[in-house]
This record gives structure tokens, sequence and C-alpha cells, in this order.
């Protein structure tokens, strides 16, 4: 009988072996499928007189081939691709409506800003003059096409988020379900290998969109992290979390991930915490690349329209009447803010504009700090009045209240200025191009003196007395010098001031440049060009369109002129997109290696498990052998008995 025991044992034990190789096989493509072995142990031998005879095979428990060292590294590397990868694809299209050619911003800007340059030839063509106006209205509204652009993507974003975090919720339910199983199954003391891989699988796609740090309890169960200490699955109860405004600036468009606490309230998560996942390469995309897309583009708006309406309010129309606007600009925007402090930021120089938002932190009210949250560049204030008193980057920040200590506000100047800009002058004769002064020269000069060019500037412009004017008065030295009278910078009087050929005149907010050199006794006055002594000459002049034609060289851009902005822009949108694909080139090669090492001791092998099955139909057909010996020797047995 001890034969047809140990038969009959190693029949059963390679039945099993056969049975899981060919499940091996089966799930070769099963995603998550952790390679079976069978774990088999001899059976304690038979004492006799003759020594310990063996009592043949068991089979103890059938093991999974797992690393939990390598399958955590895996899992938290392909998390943290899959942030890259968010952010990347995301900032594609960010930079896809930064783009150049005809169709371009960059191309309308420089369109609008030529025609000025027909204008000047011929100020009285109310045709150059309508195709300028055309060219306005066409700038302002590829600013609002790019800008709604732009909110279409963070609305999209937005509606994404809701997804993936609804994604994690569910996968967080599934969790705590298997969790309950596998703490049920592991009562009988064996290991339920396919719920540990369902629970494996669930916790990589978890991670997909949210990385997570798993602890495992004594019941078998795991308890998985997110955002450093909270617990989304806590044995068999899974909590679960939302994505929404950031309660701390309301109103600022700033996306949050918020954890919701069973019977409490939410508390909302840093991103810093988040680590990988789909979810935080999205919550930095909307929070910080796509933010930087909109203020490029609304510092753009904001400073073209800016210098623009400045300068085009100096001119005058064909009627003689001053120029108005030509785009429709913000004058302040409010702040952000849960606490009781209260203000808003005005524009005041825009060849000194930031593309980034702001922070006033209230340190020791109501002194504090204001912080450039695009590179943490601060500047610190006593009170709101020194506040006021400081030009920021071009802005000033006007605090109607002070905040609690450590109370923030947050300020995005340029949130929304390519989303509401339009262009307000549509009547050629109201486009201002004529000088609001002009200038002659006396009949009686003796000297060589030459009218270069006339303009009016936007830096603090006083229009000249009626009706006579500004006069400059010669002397041809040496050295040559002249007096001004009838000025309020310099004042009326003053004498001696030096002259050089081609060199502006720099006199209350207007510049004159004169080539040629004077006598003695010359003048040259300079008036109100509606004056009568002038007559319409003003309707015939182009200085004021030569001014703005002049801005597209005016350094306004971190030091990039007017025309190259937005080619500035694009290479700043391109960069980031360029360094996130980089990202995810890196962390995708780390994420596959550690993936193919985890699978190399998890992952089935074809040519492998067909061995085995050779191996085991051996074993199997020899156990069979062994027990049909064994028949034949008790069948002999019985017959001689009989």
């Amino acid at each position: 009988m001890s034969l047809l025991n140990v038969g009959a044992r190693a029949l059963l034990a390679n039945q099993l072996a056969l049975q899981t190789a060919g499940n091996n096989i089966a799930n070769v493509n099963t995603v998550g499928y952790s390679r079976q072995s069978v774990a088999l142990q001899n059976v304690q031998g038979l004492y006799s007189g003759s020594g310990y005879i063996g009592q043949g095979v068991d089979v103890s428990t059938i093991t999974r081939s797992y690393s939990a060292l390598l399958t955590r590294q895996s899992t938290a590397a392909t998390s943290v691709y899959a942030a890259d990868l968010a952010r990347s694809v995301r900032l594609q299209s960010l930079q896809d409506v930064f783009t150049g050619g005809e169709d371009g911003l960059g191309m309308a800007i420089s369109d609008m800003m030529n025609s000025f340059s027909d204008v000047v030839s011929s100020p009285t063509d109310l045709t150059a003059r309508s195709v300028a106006l055309t060219l306005i209205d066409e700038t302002a509204a590829r600013l609002r096409s790019a800008a709604d652009s732009l909110t279409e993507i963070r609305y999209s974003v937005t509606e994404e988020l809701k997804n993936q975090v609804a994604q994690v919720n569910s996968l967080a339910q599934q969790i705590a379900s298997v969790n309950e199983q596998i703490a049920r199954a592991q009562g009988n003391g064996q290991s339920p290998n396919d719920l540990l891989d369902q629970r494996d699988q669930l916790i990589r796609d978890l991670n997909q969109f949210v990385q997570t740090t798993q602890i495992e309890a004594d019941d078998g169960t795991v308890g998985v992290f997110i955002g450093g200490s909270q617990p989304l699955v806590l044995g068999t109860t899974a909590s679960s979390i939302s994505v929404g405004e950031s309660t701390t600036f309301p109103g600022s468009g700033q996306l949050k991930l918020y954890f919701n606490q069973s019977g409490g309230r939410a508390v909302e998560l840093d991103e810093d915490l988040l680590g990988g996942g789909e979810i935080s390469g999205m919550l930095r995309f909307n929070n910080n690349d796509l933010v930087e897309g909109m203020n490029l583009l609304g510092r753009m708006a904001l400073a073209i329209g800016m210098v623009m309406n400045e300068q085009h309010n100096l001119g005058l129309t064909l009627d003689g009447e001053a120029g108005g606007d030509l785009f429709s600009l913000p004058t302040s925007v409010a702040g952000s803010t849960s606490g009781v402090a209260a203000g808003s930021v005005s524009f005041t120089d825009p060849t000194a504009f930031a593309a980034s938002d702001y922070e006033v932190r209230f340190t020791t009210p109501p002194a504090g700090v204001v912080v450039r949250l695009s590179d943490g560049q601060s500047t610190a204030f006593t009170d709101l009045s020194d506040l006021a008193s400081q030009e920021i980057d071009g802005l000033t920040f006007n605090m109607t209240a002070a905040g609690n200590a450590g109370e923030r506000v947050l300020f995005q100047p340029y949130a929304t200025a390519a989303s509401t800009i339009q262009a307000l002058v549509y009547s050629a004769s109201d486009l201002a191009v004529a000088n609001p002064i002009n200038a002659s020269l006396s009949a009686d000069n003796g000297g060589t003196l030459q009218l270069s060019s006339l303009q009016a500037t936007t830096d603090g412009f006083v229009t000249p007395p009626s009706p006579d004017g500004v006069t400059l008065t010669f002397d041809a030295g040496p050295p040559v010098t002249y007096s001004v009278t009838g000025s309020t910078t310099p004042a009326s009087g003053t004498t001696g001031l030096a002259y050089t050929s081609g060199t502006p005149i720099v006199i209350d907010g207007w510049e004159i440049t004169l080539q040629g050199t004077p006598a003695t006794g010359d003048t040259v006055q300079v008036g109100n060009a509606t004056d009568s002594q002038y007559g319409d000459w003003y309707t015939r002049d182009a200085g004021n369109a030569s001014a703005l034609l002049a801005l597209r060289d005016l350094a306004l851009f971190d030091g990039a002129t007017l025309a190259d902005g937005y080619a500035s822009a694009i290479a700043q949108v391109g960069t980031r997109t360029q360094s996130a694909d980089s990202a995810a080139t890196v962390s995708y090669t780390i994420a596959n290696n550690l993936e193919s090492a985890r699978t190399a001791i998890s992952g089935v092998n074809l040519d492998e498990e067909a061995a085995k099955l050779i191996q085991y139909q051996q074993a199997y057909q020899a156990s069979a052998k062994v027990l049909q010996v064994a028949q034949t020797i008790f069948d002999n047995l019985i017959q001689t008995m009989n």
C-alpha cells in the first residue's frame, strides 16, 4: 500500500503542476497576472527497522513570482511618467495657440504696425487710414481668439480632471472591496494569488492618476495613502477625492485637489506633495504653464494697447480733435483672497511689465511683501501707503484694507486683458495721425538749420501756449547754444542749453530734431498745431503716424521690441514644451526599465512554461507507472494468497 500512496501523491502533485503551468500559459497576456508555481514538499518518512522509508510528495502551496520592491519602484516610476506625459501633451496644445505664419498673431501685429507707413506717406488718403483701422481691429480679434483658445484649454483640463477624479474614487472602492476578500481568504492559511494580483493591478491603475504609498496590514489588507499621509483606502474603507477651485484664492481659476474626509470637511492637498500621476501633471499645467501662457498673451495685449493708446491720444484727427483710445483695456484688476484684505492693481508703465501673477503677503500687518510668483522676487512694504507709492514691474498695488497676519492676496493683472480687448476707432477721419504741435523756422534765419523731425512723446506732454508757442533762439558761439521761452520744462527763459546737430531736443514731453548749424539770432518756433497761424496743416501732417510706426522698435517685452514680442512669447512657450517633452522621455525610460525588471520576475515566459509542461508530463507518466507497478504487485500477491 505504501507504494500505491507514493504513486498517488506523485500523480496528484504532478497533475497540479501541469495545471499550474497550463494556467500560466493561459494568462500570458493577462494584464497584472503574476507567474505561479507549485511548491512541493517531501512527506515525512516512515520509520522502520531498516531506516526511514519515504512516503512521497505533497503540494504545500501555490506561490506567485513577485518582488515587492520592484513592484513599488515600477508603480512609482510609471506614475511620474504619467504626470510628465499629461503635462507634455497639454503643453503641445498650448504651443498650438502660439503659432507663427500668416494666420498667427505675430503677423497680425506686424501688419498693423507696418500699415502706418502708408499713412505716413499719404496722411490724407482715407483708404490708407481705413486699412490701418481694419488691421487694428484684426489684431484685437486675433488676441481675443487666442484668449478664447486658452479658455477652452482650461475648460477641457477641468473636465478631464473631474473624469480622472471619478476614476480614482472608483478604483479606491474596488481596492477596498478586494482588501475585504483578501482578508477573508487569508483565514484559510493560503495566499489568494489571483486576488493579490488583482489588487496590485488596481493600485497600478490608481497610480496612473495619482501617486500613492502603500502600507500592508497584518490581516493582508493594504492601506493606500495620497498627498503624503491622507488615507484614500484604509483596510476595507475607501475615502474620496474631488477637484475644485482654490479656497484660498476664489475666482482665480486655480484648481486644487481635495481629500474628502468621512464626516469631515474637505482638505486641500498640497500640490507639491502629490508626486506623479495624470492629475498632478494636469494641475501643474493648469496652475503654472497655462497661467504663464495667459500672462504672456495678456501682457502683450495690455502693453501694445497702452503704448498705442497713449501715443494716439497725443495726435490730432482730420477734424482737429485729440485722438481717442484705439483699444479698450482694463485700468485695474481686483485681487483675490478669502480673507479680509481688499485692493486692486493698476497699470503704470507698460515697458516694465513682467508676465507673472503676484501675491501680496501680510507678514506683520499692515507691513508685508509683494512676491512675483514667476521667480519669487519680493518687494517689502511698511504699510498700505508705502505699498501704493511703489511701482513694481510697471504696476501699482492699491490696497484699501490690510489682511490678517499670514493672509495672502493673489493678483492676476494680465489674465483677462486679451479676452476683453476691442478696437474703438472705426472712422478713418478719427485716426489721429497728425502731430499736436507744429514747428516753423524763421524766414530771417541766417544759418543752415533744417527741421529733421518733430514728435510728441507720451512722457509728460504739455501743449505749447497759444498763440506764441515755444521759441528756441540760437547763439552760434562757440559753443553753439540756445535759449528757450514759453516752455515749462526747462523753465521759460533758460539759456545756454547745448545744441548738437541731429540730437533731439526734448521740451515739455515733445522732441524736435534739427540738422545744420545755426547763426546767432536764428529762431525756431514750436506751437499748437490747431493755432490759426498754421491753418489746416494738421490735416496733411503725419507726425503722430510716424510716432506710432516707431513703436515697432520700442523695448516692451523683457528687452524685446514690440515687433519681436510675439516671437519672444513663442520661444518661452516652446522652451517649456521642449523641457516637458524631455522630462517625459526620461521618465518613460526609467519607468520602462523598471517595468521590464518587474515583468522579468513576475511575467510568464512561454518557452520556460513549455519546458515545464514536458518535465511535469514525464513526471506524471512516471507516477502513473509507479501506480501500475504497485497494482501488478498487489494483484500477484492476491493471486498467490488464493
